[in-house]
């Protein structure tokens, strides 16, 4: 299964690399982009949830990586979500 990395910008311009084990990554976000607080962390739970259980329907297990990521992501973004202007930019994919 092809994973990848998107590395993500901050609203306090702290950047983080972000694992997926799936391409699905691609179909919520795209680089150079800004997006909201809140629609980030909604596009990278239903994009994360969407990679781990094409794991489980490959492997019969969902990707623990993935969810944890999504845990950190979760965590990350609590510190924004009474900042309504808090932006978080998607900077790169890696393959």
């Amino acid at each position: 299964m092809p994973e990848m990395t998107f590395r993500v910008r901050w609203p306090d311009g702290k950047e983080t690399d972000c694992y997926s084990p799936s391409l699905v990554i691609r179909d919520y976000f795209t680089p150079g982009q800004d997006y909201p607080i809140r629609e980030f962390l909604e596009k990278a739970d239903m994009a994360l949830t969407q990679a781990s259980e094409r794991v489980r329907a490959r492997y019969g297990f969902p990707c623990s990586r993935a969810l944890g990521q999504l845990h950190a992501i979760r965590q990350a973004s609590a510190l924004f979500l009474s900042r309504p202007d808090a932006q978080v930019r998607i900077l790169s994919f890696r393959y």
